[in-house]
Order: structure tokens, then sequence, then C-alpha cells
């Protein structure tokens, strides 16, 4: 499955069509829930139908067609999850992201492809480094977007019998100890080698490290110090376990990393809106500053959708319908956060997207930190 990167969404994102309409689909294909191909094509046809029925439902006739047509022609769902479909074939759009993780059902037109979910979805699945250790054995997985994209395994046996030694050879037993030792710290040091060849290799945002409380204290300081940085909480599982086992504990740490560091930046967003200084929250406010180009971080809700205005001198606004920079008449948006997103990313701004911020959520669900 092709990697989704930041790049590509900031790419789709920067398209712009203002004399015909995007469809954006977005659609669970996921065979644990959606067991049937007739299950997920009823489902489409539903969005279809609503989307027909809008303001633009002629325009869009035949991208609605389009979509619908790939998905009945047969989704391979192997290792895949989710589907977004961008359309717009007056303009030659036609891009399709197969996706690791479920979406929420939905169907968006707009000027532009909504693009807001995707990059929620870089977001959640940064990748992730494991390390699964103990004193003769090293495992070293990363996880991208869910997925494992590479492995590898290292094994330097101790002595058979450093354990088994009795009390008339304790001389010998002594120092076949202190040799098995040193063997176990080689070990270590070579274990946490690899972790850095693969964090060159890969560029992992976090490692996670599985493995007894004597075993870790003794590797962490062994570590490269860009991978001390990048410590997250220890995974649940030790270098026995299955594959299967270590991605359903990666998922664990990947999701309490996100939260944190959501809970981080709202908590920056909080502070500097009660200062009163180089953040902004609330629709209106967060608009203003992406019309002036002083955010550096767009903090968002997922799932946020609220009906706004649209200038053609690419201003975004609340209320309309008169423009709050030139006075022109503005053009009505069933859901400007989405353009809100796209028009952060193409300022070249960070978009977080926080799942369940209950202080964001005060803060009326979206915000910005400014560059000035």
């Amino acid at each position: 499955m092709p990697v989704i990167t930041e790049a590509a969404i900031k790419d789709l994102a920067g398209f712009r069509s203002e004399d015909a309409p995007v469809v954006s689909c977005y659609l669970d294909v996921d065979g644990r829930r959606q067991v049937r191909p007739q299950d997920i094509e009823r489902r489409l046809a539903a969005l279809v139908r609503e989307a027909s029925g809008g303001p633009s439902g002629a325009a869009v006739a035949g991208d609605l067609a389009k979509i619908t047509e790939h998905v009945a022609s047969g989704l391979d769902r192997s290792g895949v999850r989710g589907l977004a479909v961008f359309s717009c074939a007056p303009k030659g759009l036609w891009e399709v992201v197969e996706l690791p993780v479920p979406v929420a059902n939905r169907i968006v037109v707009n000027q532009s492809p909504a693009v807001g979910t995707l990059e929620s979805i870089v977001q959640e699945l940064e990748p992730l480094g494991v390390l699964l250790v103990d004193r003769q054995r090293a495992r070293m997985f990363v996880f991208q977007f869910g997925e494992l994209v590479d492995r590898t395994e290292l094994f330097e046996a101790l002595p058979r019998d450093y354990d088994q030694t009795d009390d008339a050879g304790r001389g010998g037993h002594d120092k076949l100890q202190d040799h098995t030792d040193e063997l176990a710290t080689q070990h270590l040091r070579h274990a946490a080698e690899v972790a850095f060849r693969l964090h060159q290799d890969n560029g992992f945002g976090r490692l996670s490290i599985g493995a007894t409380d004597e075993v870790a204290a003794a590797i962490e300081p062994l570590l490269h110090p860009y991978l001390r940085e990048r410590l997250s909480p220890r995974i649940g599982v030790g270098a026995g376990a299955s594959e299967a086992e270590v991605k359903a504990a990666a998922m664990v740490v990947e999701q309490e990393v996100e939260r944190a560091k959501e809970a981080a930046v709202v908590a920056k967003l909080r502070d500097g809106v009660g200062a009163g200084s180089k953040a902004v929250a609330g629709l209106a406010a967060t608009l203003g500053a992406l019309n002036e180009r002083r955010a550096g971080t767009l903090v968002v809700s997922d799932g946020y959708a609220e009906s706004g205005w649209r200038c053609a001198c690419g201003a975004l606004a609340a209320k309309g319908p008169q423009c709050p920079n030139d006075g022109q008449e503005m053009a009505h948006l069933d859901d400007v956060i989405h353009d809100a997103v796209d028009v952060a990313l193409t300022q070249g701004c960070h978009v977080e997207v926080c799942v369940g911020n209950a202080d964001l959520d005060v803060l009326g669900r979206i915000g910005a930190l400014l560059r000035y």
C-alpha cells in the first residue's frame, strides 16, 4: 500500500477549481464491519443520492458516477480499511487513496479536495519504532500507518551453562558470570545500534521499548541521543511476542503518544489565549488569522464541521455575505472547516487534529497558534 505523505496531502490541498466543483468521497471498506461488497455499495449509494440532491448535484453527476463505478468494479480490500476518492472530471482530477484505517462515510462537494481526514490519519499514524529486547535477543520493528514496514532481529547466545555452575565451582562461576554480563552488555549495545540504523533508514518519530525493568534501565543509556529524545511509553510485550501481539500493543502506544501530543498543543493554545499572546480560538478569530497568514499551527477537533463563507479573493469568514477584506459578496460553504484546513496546509501551517479533547471543545473546537 502506498504511504500517504504530508507532501501528497499538500499537493491535493493546493488543487482548486473555481468553476467546477470537486467531489471528495470517504468510504469505510473495512471487511471486519462491511463483510459483503454489497454493504459498501449500498452505503455509497445513499451518499450519492444525498450529494445528487444538493445545489451542485447536476454539476457533479459525472464524478459521482465514476466513483460508483470504481467501487462497484471490485475493490481489492487486502490491508485496505478505508478509501478516499477525489474527483473533478472537468479539471482532470482523479485520485484514489487506499487507507489502512477505517474512515467515516461522507461525500463533500466544494472547490477543493477535503483533505482534513487524510491529515488526521497521517498524524495519528506517525512511524513508531519498537525495540523488544532481553539479554540474548533483540527484535526491532517499524510501524507506519498501522502497518509493519521494516523489521530486523539479532540473537547473541550467552554461554549455555552460565546459570548452572554449582557451589564447587563458584570461583569459575564468578568469572563466567563476569564474562556473561560483559556479553549481555555488548548485546544491548548492538541492539541499540540496530535501533539507530533503522531510525536512519526510516526516520520513525518515536521509540518504544519492550523489556524488563532491569534490561530497559541498562539499554536506555546506550541509545543514541536522538533515540533517547524520542522515547515513548514502554510497550507491554516482550522479546518473545508474536508479530500480531506487537502490532496490537504498538497501536496502543501510538494512541497514547498522539493524545499526549494533542494535549500539549491544546494546553499551549489555552495558555496563549488566556494571556492574549500569539493564540486565538473560535471560528471567526481563527479564520481571521488564516486570512492574515499569521497562523503557524491550526488546531481543530476531529469531525468538527461548520458552515461559513469564502470570497473570490480567498478570504474565509464565519459570517457573510460581505467579504471582510474587499467588501465583495462571498459564496456560502456548507463546511468552512475543511477549507480552513486546506488553506492552512497551503500556507505551510502545521495542522493538529485532536480527538476527544474537552479543553479544545471549550475553546470553540478550533484555534490557532500564531507566528506573530
